[in-house]
C-alpha cells in the first residue's frame, strides 16, 4: 500500500514536546509516510525539554529521516507529492525566513515548496508576547496560503495534565491538515457540560 507523505518540521523554538507527539500520532494512523527534518537548535531544545528517548522514538517512527542541510532531498521539489507539513514548533527565525522565502535549510525550502503548489502547511508559531514584527510576519505567511496556529491550549475537555494539553494541541495541527484520517482533536459539545466527545 502506498503512504500518504506528511513533512514535519521541528525547530528550535520551546515547545519540543508538541513536536514529539504529532510524530507519534501521524504514526498511530498506520497510513502515512513522516518524512522528518529536526533542526539544530531543536536538537538542543528536545534535549532540555523531554525524555532521553524522545529523539530517538521520533527518529524510528519517522519513515525518512532527512538531513537538516540537505536542500537536494526528495520533499525539496515540488514533483514529490506531499498531503501537507506541520513546522512545530516553529520559530520566529523560521517563520520569518519562510515569510521571504529564505531557502537556506530543508524545513524553510519545504515550506516554500508546499506554498507554491499550494499544499497544507501548518505553523505552530511559539513565542510571547508578540512584538509587531512577529505579527507582520504571520499575516504574511497567512497571505502567502500558510496556516498559523500558535499551540494555546484549550480547557473545554479539562484536562489533567500537560500531557494531555500537548496532545490536544498536536491533534489540533494534525487535523488541520485535513489528511483522509478521523479527526483525532477533542471537539467542543456545548450539549456536554463535563466531556467532550470525539468527532
Amino acid at each position: 500500500m502506498n503512504r500518504i507523505n506528511v513533512v514535519v518540521g521541528v525547530t528550535g523554538a520551546s515547545g519540543a514536546p508538541i513536536a514529539v507527539r504529532i510524530v507519534e500520532r501521524l504514526a498511530e494512523t498506520g497510513q502515512l509516510a513522516i518524512h522528518l527534518v529536526v533542526s539544530p537548535s531543536a536538537l538542543r531544545t528536545l534535549e532540555h525539554e523531554t525524555d532521553r528517548g524522545a529523539l530517538e522514538r521520533m527518529t524510528v517512527l519517522a519513515t525518512v529521516n532527512h538531513a537538516h542541510d540537505d536542500i537536494g532531498a526528495s520533499i525539496a521539489s515540488g514533483s514529490v507529492p506531499t498531503a501537507g507539513m506541520i513546522v512545530a514548533p516553529c520559530s520566529m527565525r523560521t517563520l520569518g525566513a519562510i515569510a521571504h522565502s529564505i531557502g537556506d535549510n530543508l524545513i524553510i525550502r519545504a515550506a516554500d515548496v508546499h506554498l507554491k503548489e499550494r499544499r497544507k502547511l501548518v505553523l505552530v508559531a511559539r513565542e510571547t508576547p508578540l512584538h509587531l514584527g512577529h505579527l507582520r510576519t504571520m499575516g504574511a505567511v497567512t497571505e502567502m496560503g500558510a496556516i498559523v496556529m500558535p499551540p494555546v491550549p484549550a480547557f473545554y475537555h479539562r484536562p489533567q495534565s500537560v500531557e494531555e494539553i500537548v496532545d490536544q494541541i498536536a491533534a489540533r495541527a494534525i487535523d488541520l491538515l485535513g489528511l483522509p484520517i478521523p479527526p483525532l482533536a477533542r471537539a467542543w459539545n456545548p450539549d456536554v457540560e463535563s466531556e467532550c466527545i470525539l468527532t
